[in-house]
């Protein structure tokens, strides 16, 4: 007797005003093995995400009703759902203000719709800690890295980290004083490569990690600049 499966595949909210490739990517990540539900600007992707609760969102910048950005600052002020920023503006502040506000990965248009699967994939597994959700806890001067809660603390207190925050940190604290490259860090955490995102993307997270860990009052541990090379985690 055969038993049929009861897992139902991701389900993908993209928020896209341009309607040709809302509709070319639709169907490919359709082919791809995600559910996916679109809307074509800001008020409808809000009604779509809390009716529907995705497993992630697509989000384009630039909606007819407003800003993509003052959609993500409200999708993070609701939960946790990973976003992807998706955007013809492939200008620096646009992706820095982005990622501020919690987007999980920021990709330029044009791009092709493999690539675009490739990273919808590749956050989702992050969301879900498909970088092993259990494990010891790493313990520093006035920093700990759960990797079993997937929080870090300093002190009694949890670092508002997004996931792939998390990830990157998780992955130096558990190697550290190991040096890695941007580009080692990509495929390791990001599951990419240079030649599908910007290396830069890397860098502009270690900045966000410096800046939250110096906030919380994180002394000891720091992320290091190796020049010319990358980044490693010291004790």
């Amino acid at each position: 007797m055969t038993v049929a499966s009861t897992v139902r595949p991701p389900l993908v909210v993209l928020v896209e005003d341009d309607v040709d490739f809302a509709a070319m990517a639709q169907r490919y990540l359709e082919r791809d093995g995600f559910r996916v539900v679109t809307a074509g600007d800001a008020a409808a992707g809000q009604r779509v995400v809390e009716e529907q609760r995705p497993d992630l969102v697509i989000l384009d910048l630039g909606l007819p009703d407003g800003s993509g950005l003052e959609l993500l600052t409200g999708l993070r002020a609701a939960g946790r759902v990973p976003v992807i920023i998706l955007s013809g503006r492939a200008d620096e502040p646009d992706r820095v203000v982005g990622l501020e506000l919690g987007a999980d990965d920021y990709v330029a248009k044009p791009c092709s719709l493999r690539e675009l699967a490739s990273r919808v994939r590749a956050v989702l597994r992050r969301a879900a800690g498909a970088v092993p959700s259990r494990g010891p806890t790493f313990a520093f001067d006035g920093l700990e890295v759960d990797t079993e809660a997937m929080e870090a603390r300093a002190g009694c207190s949890p670092l508002d980290l997004t996931p792939l925050e998390f990830a990157l940190l998780r992955f130096l604290a558990e190697r550290p004083r190991r040096t890695y490259s941007r580009a080692q860090l990509l495929e390791a955490v990001w599951g990419s490569a240079e030649g599908w995102q910007s290396a830069s993307t890397v860098s502009e997270h270690v900045y966000r990690l410096r800046r939250k860990l110096e906030a919380a009052g994180v002394r000891g541990p720091r992320l290091t600049t190796v020049r010319n090379v990358g980044y490693r985690f010291d004790p």
